[in-house]
């Protein structure tokens, strides 16, 4: 269930973001391997992202090698069917 700063957020258009951070194996720079981050974003600039990545390249030893980001609405307007056949039960 959303906190309140969740929910203020998703009301104020801000998405599920994922990122998978492929990065160099600090002890050995020919390897890769794989980080997941997710927090809410806005898209398209992804500022919360971006912040992330500027401490990563500040504090961490593995150098990024690349960002896959991905994004979804977790807010989405209800759907609405029509109902084909209506049956009364007396």
């Amino acid at each position: 269930m959303a906190t309140d700063r969740e929910l203020q957020l998703l009301l104020r258009d801000y998405r599920l973001t994922t990122a998978e951070i492929l990065y160099h194996f600090p002890d050995h720079p020919s390897l890769l391997q794989s980080y997941v981050w997710q927090e809410l974003d806005l898209a398209p600039k992804f500022p919360v992202l971006g912040k992330f990545i500027s401490f990563w390249n500040r504090e961490l030893d593995g150098k990024i090698h690349s960002v896959k980001v991905m994004h979804a609405e977790l807010i989405t307007p209800a759907e609405f069917h029509r109902a084909g056949t209506a049956i009364q039960i007396h």
